[in-house]
């Protein structure tokens, strides 16, 4: 199959996306800036919640100077953290839990010949699962190069219009809304639409 034909591109970018990158114990200018960076903060807004000054943060971020035990209170504060990890290096850090919300039509957009995909929770990498809403535009099994195929486990839940499901060793099911199936990747599989609009489906797809 040619790249932009094969549906299984979105595993594949899913996979080479690279590891989270560690960061290095840092000193208290450098872990100011990155803690409120990965709050997506601007100066103006961590120093707003802080209650501190723009220019007092911005020198604090700068090491230009040293902040008081006051301000390091208010900063842990506006930050949404304790004084103590404002000094602890990120590597010490043990995350408990992440999550991603992905609001209606703002996912990643995965135009094929076959299906339109929209990747769901796209800023999260080294996930475990790549979760994606397709809409069908396929109508048979014709406007496929072949089976699709690719490494894990799948799950296919109907969400809107008639779908119908082709395997390479089982016969072919029809599926309507609230319909799921859920089967091994590796097995040839393809989905065609056979209602008067296009269906619309959210797959789950196994990355481990």
């Amino acid at each position: 199959m040619t790249e932009d034909r094969d549906p299984k591109s979105l595993i594949r970018i899913a996979r080479e996306c690279g590891p989270e990158t560690a960061p290095e114990p840092l000193d208290l200018p450098t872990r100011v800036r990155e803690l409120r960076k990965s709050r997506g903060l601007t100066l103006e807004q961590a120093a707003g919640q802080a209650g501190l000054a723009r220019s007092t943060l911005s020198k604090i971020e700068n090491g230009q100077m040293s902040p008081t035990y006051e301000a390091l209170k208010k900063l842990a504060t506006g930050l949404e953290i304790t004084v103590p990890q404002l000094f602890t290096p990120p590597s010490r850090e043990k995350v408990n839990g992440r999550m991603a919300v992905t609001r209606a039509e703002e996912g990643v957009a995965q135009a094929t010949v076959t299906y339109e995909h929209e990747l769901l929770a796209s800023a999260l990498t080294k996930k475990q699962m790549l979760p994606y809403r397709a809409r069908v535009r396929a109508r048979s099994m014709e406007e496929f190069d072949g089976w699709v195929r690719h490494d894990g486990e799948e799950f296919l839940y109907v969400l809107t219009g008639v779908i119908r499901l082709y395997t390479e060793f089982y016969e072919p099911v029809e599926m309507r809304r609230g319909d799921s199936a859920y089967y091994d990747a590796t097995m040839g599989h393809n989905v065609v639409s056979v209602s008067q609009d296009d269906a619309l489906i959210l797959w789950v797809t196994s990355l481990s």
